[in-house]
């Protein structure tokens, strides 16, 4: 990770910023700042870096299908958004925020959506002419004291 997006991470988020590569850290027993509202919901900010060339079929696998599974799941999509310049392989890079009563559903949510034969088809069938994901990032987010979000 380069300099500059670290310290967008930093300031957008004012927390940690976690790899995701097949597990996740325990959950902070309380928020980092005391700006940090930690009875807040908790959001989940995913970047995916896509191989090359393949951040079209990742937006097809979205579309056609990893909504509705989410949804079956009652996963809660905040938005999806990708970076309008390209600059530092931001063409293949997808970013997108869940939102989540706490990290214990979270962990069920994304542990249910992994088991679930739907898209354990979508996933394999998608990938049949090579990997479609470099790799992941997940940053987890509070609400600050000051932001207008309820």
């Amino acid at each position: 990770m380069n300099m500059r997006t670290k310290i967008v991470a930093f300031s957008f988020c004012l927390f940690s910023i976690t790899a995701v590569r097949g597990q996740t850290p325990a959950p902070p027993e309380a928020a980092p700042s005391p700006s940090l509202k930690s009875g807040s919901r908790l959001y989940e900010l995913r970047t995916y870096f896509t191989n090359p060339g393949k951040l079209e079929d990742v937006h097809k696998r979205f579309r056609e299908h990893t909504m509705s599974i989410f949804a079956k799941h009652g996963m809660t999509v905040v938005g999806f958004w990708g970076p309008v310049y390209k600059k530092d392989g931001s063409e293949n890079k997808l970013v997108y925020l869940l939102s989540f009563k706490n990290r214990e559903e979270r962990d069920a949510k994304w542990k249910e959506f992994a088991g679930d034969p739907e898209w354990q088809k979508v996933a394999k069938e998608s990938e049949a002419n090579g990997k479609l994901l470099e790799k992941i990032e997940s940053v987890f987010l509070f609400d600050t004291d000051y932001a207008p979000s309820k």
